[in-house]
């Protein structure tokens, strides 16, 4: 008999080009139908028609360096905002201590370095937030040994990441309180709450900042003087803090009930499951919301110009105004728009990260 050969069978044949790779994704996303597919023919001439012109005045004829001279107008003029980039960064902050503001932003760097990287503990973070904030104020603004700088100096990028920072560390714990408030049984407790609550989300921000620096002085004591930048900055926090309440009540509602009959079987007590149960799930639903909040209050901070502090728009405005570079305030405006957009796109992926570090539930 002759030897029986091992079959061996041929190796799969190759999908089709069209139903694999490229192809299919153009005609999965792109041409699946004919409406689809004219949408994406005219969005190509569109983009046919802006990108290379754009291309052409923010690169290819765009000036990068020299004085107003050497802009022709034929492309962007970068030299201005080389120019401007120390008053746009800090204000007008004095040039012989811009090494305070600089210690300041490496000390903010590093603290948001070790934020993101999730390699530090919950305890570390806790107080290396508030000993920043005592470093920066105290760097910025002088004392205790370092000669003072008037807040009035305070300008640019520095005052708008102060503003935001300081009014995400004070407001998200302040909104989880009259969140909690709200929900009290105390009818005291929760009408104060709710009354706060409602009366702040029914005023614009700008209505609140006016009062906070016109109308705030009038309530204190003759004796009693807060400058202009800290009743902002109180009422910046207050008016996050009534809008975070809102989303953190929502996730309050969102937790099932089961969960706290399971903690009330275990004899925990009503702070108990509040602090270890309820409020840790609520703030893991809410996630992606108090991500936006924390984004909204950071590009708020632009309203500020209206009460005479000069953010990191005001100064771009500020700065376009100089009798030497006047016309280029289109470069400032892009500049800063790509400033907000890197930041805010930061915050949207930390928050992205976060809700990927939470447990997994296996199925």
């Amino acid at each position: 008999m002759s030897e029986l050969k091992t079959f061996i069978p041929s190796p799969d044949a190759p999908p089709p080009v069209a139903a694999s790779g490229v192809l299919l994704w153009l005609r999965t996303n792109l041409f699946s139908g004919w409406f689809n597919s004219v949408l994406t023919v005219l969005a190509v001439l569109v983009l046919a028609k802006t990108i290379p012109p754009l291309i052409s005045w923010a690169f290819t004829n765009a000036v990068w360096s020299g004085g107003p001279d050497a802009c022709d107008g034929s492309g962007a003029c970068w030299a201005f905002i080389a120019d401007k980039a120390r008053v746009m960064l800090i204000g007008t902050y004095p040039s012989e201590l811009i090494w305070r503001p600089l210690a300041a932003a490496i000390l903010f760097a590093g603290v948001i370095a070790a934020t993101v990287s999730g390699r530090f503990g919950k305890r570390v973070l806790a107080g290396a937030w508030p000993m920043l904030f005592v470093a920066a104020v105290w760097l910025v603004g002088g004392g205790a040994g370092l000669a003072e700088v008037d807040q009035s100096m305070w300008g640019g990028l520095m005052l708008s990441l102060g503003l935001a920072a300081v009014g995400i560390l004070f407001s998200v714990p302040f909104g989880i309180l009259l969140a909690l408030g709200r929900q009290s049984r105390m009818v005291g407790i929760s009408s104060i709450c709710i009354g706060f609550i409602e009366l702040i989300r029914g005023v614009p921000l700008i209505t609140i900042l006016f009062m906070a620096s016109v109308m705030m002085p009038l309530f204190l004591p003759v004796n009693l003087q807060i400058n202009n930048l800290l009743r902002v900055q109180v009422g910046i926090i207050l008016f996050s803090s009534a809008y975070i309440a809102e989303v953190v009540r929502g996730g309050l509602q969102a937790v099932p009930s089961g969960q706290l009959d399971a903690a009330k079987a275990l004899g925990l007590s009503r702070w108990m499951i509040t602090l270890f149960v309820v409020l840790p799930q609520a703030l893991r639903y809410v996630l992606p919301s108090l991500i936006g909040r924390c984004i909204a209050l950071f590009k708020d901070t632009s309203l500020v110009i209206i009460v005479g502090l000069l953010d990191f728009l005001g100064m771009v405005k500020a700065a376009s105004q100089d009798q030497n570079w006047l016309g280029h305030e289109v470069e400032g405006y892009v500049f800063c728009a790509v400033i907000y957009w890197c930041i805010c796109f930061g915050m949207s992926r930390y928050g992205r990260s976060l809700e990927k570090r939470g447990p997994q539930t296996k199925r």
